[in-house]
């Protein structure tokens, strides 16, 4: 089963356009991924660039999985590194504790999904599915939590120590060490996971990944490579040194000629502002640069370079010379990711959500800037997973899935009047409607006999309609009670299908399915999402 997503709340219209309406933002963006018939040229078009330094990344790649012990066909993809028709299939995302949500996996199912596709469909290139690691983030408040539905069907949000410190927040979230309170983290997931024959090895597993004095890239790392290495994902750190190496040309261009980059992406983004939405505010410079207490946007004053919210300042060379000299340092905010991300790899595709499609529109001038071929912008799979016993909740009551994005208390008053022969609401507000008519022919002859009298007729209007609500709301309490088991699992269903009015897939950890149905869930999951419908699909597990 599929849902058009503009029949779910919450999407932007700019996405919407995007997905079904291509003409409309086609002078944001370059491709129309729906476009299969210039697939080709775009893909010879990236392999004839001179732009990518194969070698050097390949043998960052055996670098960084020298520890991993990567499957055949993940070391047969680092190997089509030396080959220069290998074109990749990107995705990555913020390196949240256990994986984040479930739309992380999604997004990696659909780069495998489409890097097989493509191999089978072109024999003259290879392409390659990559994750890149967004560990230079530094958010620490949206790594640190999951959320999971618990014994009492209620979504528990389970977050790691609420006591950094702040300076130590403000650093790369991919460099941040878990302390000896992911053992309290540990302990809560524990708790409000139900006993299954899954969970003792399924923690167990979790705590070989995750463990003091480990960081959030690793422990991430060490569990997206032991999902998806045997369909041969890529993983690739960019804060790796050697990477930082790579981009130095980038970071010396976006220094010296920002003031250019910025004029580009301000017209762009206020030409999105009359029509759509600009996703991401404009900085001047696109760069943040890392103390030792800390990650800071760089911003430019006058004649010198200042890190945001700090007495540092920078002259022009002095800043170029860091850059010479500690690449490390430096890191892309989310408009030069991309670009970061798209002069070392040849990528044929980026994978993303309806955000980064969002801001894809506001980046596209700067691949021109940079002389860096642009990559077709697909959208991930999109799913919710319906359970079992959450079928049988929606069957009994007769409850469509477009249904449950009423949210809960619509859907409930709905499927109650459907199992009554009143309807409450429809009864009071009749009532009403006849007590203010008679209150009006009331006030109308009254003004004949005194109008002080009239006026008053008010106050007399106003008491029997709080004594009218006050009735509906005893009404509504003892229609609640006849019919609380119903109640009851309306909540759990909306509570598994769109909890806190959200898609499942933006609120509920992957761990809660694998707790309960074991590691053939994430199997089940990657044999039925469709990567190529480009609607909200349902998975029937």
């Amino acid at each position: 089963m599929y849902i058009n997503f503009s029949d779910i709340p919450g999407h932007q219209n700019l996405f919407l356009d995007y997905l079904y309406e291509f003409e409309n933002v086609s002078e944001y963006y370059k491709y129309n991924f729906r476009n299969r018939e210039e697939y080709k040229q775009i893909f010879k078009n990236i392999v004839e660039s001179d732009n990518y330094n194969f070698k050097r990344l390949k043998s960052i790649l055996n670098n960084q999985y020298s520890e991993l012990n990567p499957s055949a066909k993940t070391k047969k993809n680092i190997e089509l590194f030396s080959k220069d028709n290998t074109l990749t299939v990107v995705t990555g995302q913020q390196v949240g504790i256990l994986g984040g949500p479930l739309y992380t996996f999604y997004k990696i199912i659909t780069a495998i999904k489409l890097s097989t596709h493509l191999n089978s469909r072109y024999d003259e290139f290879n392409f390659v599915p990559v994750f890149w690691l967004e560990g230079d983030d530094h958010d620490f408040n949206e790594v640190r939590s999951i959320n999971v539905i618990n014994n009492e069907n209620q979504l528990t949000k389970i977050s790691y120590s609420e006591q950094i410190d702040p300076e130590t927040a403000k650093r790369s979230v991919g460099y941040l060490e878990f302390d000896e309170s992911l053992n309290e983290f540990f302990t809560l997931l524990e708790n409000n996971l139900r006993d299954t024959e899954f969970k003792q090895p399924l923690l167990s597993k979790l705590k070989e990944f995750y463990g003091a004095g480990k960081t959030f890239k690793m422990s991430f790392r060490q569990l997206i490579h032991y999902l998806f290495d045997e369909f041969g994902l890529v993983i690739l750190d960019p804060q790796d040194k050697k990477v930082k190496d790579l981009l130095k040309p980038i970071f010396r261009k976006e220094i010296t000629d920002f003031r250019e980059h910025t004029e580009k992406l301000v017209h762009v983004s206020a030409k999105l502002e009359e029509i759509y939405y600009a996703q991401v505010k404009v900085k001047p410079v696109n760069l943040f640069f890392s103390t030792d207490d800390g990650r800071y946007s760089i911003e430019p004053v006058d004649n010198v370079f200042k890190l945001k919210r700090k007495r540092k300042s920078f002259t022009l060379d002095e800043l170029l010379e860091l850059v010479d000299n500690e690449p490390e340092r430096f890191s892309p905010n989310v408009l030069l990711r991309p670009i970061c991300q798209d002069s070392i790899l040849p990528t044929a595709f980026y994978i993303g959500g309806p955000s980064e499609i969002s801001y894809f529109a506001q980046v596209t001038p700067l691949y021109d800037i940079y002389h860096i071929q642009t990559p077709i912008i697909y959208p991930r799979s999109s799913a919710t997973i319906l359970e079992p016993n959450i079928q049988k909740t929606l069957s009994k009551y007769d409850i469509s899935i477009n249904d449950i994005f009423l949210g809960p208390e619509e859907l409930k008053r709905k499927v109650i009047d459907s199992m009554t022969e009143n309807n409450i609401d429809d009864i009071f507000d009749e009532a009403g409607s006849q007590i203010e008519y008679a209150f009006d022919r009331i006030k109308e002859k009254l003004f004949d006999v005194d109008k002080t009298v009239a006026d008053a007729s008010k106050k007399y209007r106003e008491k029997i309609f709080n004594n009218l609500n006050e009735l509906k709301g005893k009404a509504d309490q003892a229609q609640k009670k006849k019919y609380e088991v119903t109640l009851r699992q309306i909540d759990r269903a909306c509570t598994a299908l769109f909890p806190n009015s959200n898609l499942q897939e933006r609120e509920i950890n992957f761990i809660y399915y694998f707790n309960k149905y074991g590691e053939e869930i994430l199997k089940n999951i990657f044999d039925e999402l469709e990567i190529d419908k480009f609607e909200h699909q349902i998975i029937d597990i």
